[in-house]
């Protein structure tokens, strides 16, 4: 055998070794970096279920379905952070699922008379108002980075608590009316302000900071 193809055997060899571990932890990785949005795609797939539940009154099965959702919610953020699996795909599902589960379940409470008319409009409108002004900037100033405020992520918790109670209510495991109607009027509060902060910090600021 030459030196040359002595050589070439070592560097095979030596290539060998280093990737040989990498290979077997790529299809652990892989799955460990795609959980998150699998856990999201799930929470997606629960909300027709949820709504089937809540169309046929069977508020207690809603709940269960609510609450596992919210629990894969905060596992996929906690997945994502922790092993550094923020995916762009993930960025924009888990959103989406958020609102899809939020809206789904206002509108069915709304058309079961357990939520009034006009705090459904009031979100509704909010959110549309959010998304709109951000097309708006962004086909103004480009793209345009939106960060959740604080005020919006206590609005979120609150809505999510107010649907809680309000299906404990319904299946009688726990009925606390003065809190559930404290609750909903800290909905509309905290959607009132996070309305208006939305609108000073990113389209009032972002205009003048082009000013």
């Amino acid at each position: 055998m030459s030196g040359r193809e002595r050589e070439l055997n070592h560097r095979v060899c030596q290539y060998s070794a280093v990737t040989a571990p990498e290979l077997s932890s790529m299809p652990r990785m892989s799955l460990l970096h795609q959980l998150p949005n699998l856990l999201t795609l799930l929470r997606i797939g629960a909300v027709p279920v949820l709504i089937l539940f809540l169309y046929e009154g069977r508020y207690g099965a809603a709940l269960v379905v609510f609450v596992i959702a919210g629990i894969t919610d905060g596992l996929d953020g906690w997945i994502a952070k922790r092993f550094d699996a923020v995916t762009r795909l993930g960025s924009i599902l888990d959103p989406l699922a958020d609102k899809m589960l939020i809206v789904s379940t206002y509108v069915m409470l709304t058309l079961a008379g357990d939520i009034p008319f006009w705090l459904l409009l009031l979100i509704g409108f909010r959110d549309l108002g959010i998304i709109g002004g951000v097309l708006v900037l962004q086909w103004v100033h480009g793209e345009v980075r939106m960060q959740p405020s604080p005020v919006s992520k206590l609005n979120t918790f609150l809505q999510i608590l107010l649907v809680v109670l309000i299906m404990l209510e319904q299946v009688e495991w726990l009925v606390l009316a003065p809190l559930t109607d404290a609750v909903l009027w800290l909905v509309v509060a905290t959607t009132l302000a996070s309305a208006f902060h939305y609108v000073y910090f990113w389209v009032l600021r972002s205009s003048d900071a082009e000013a």
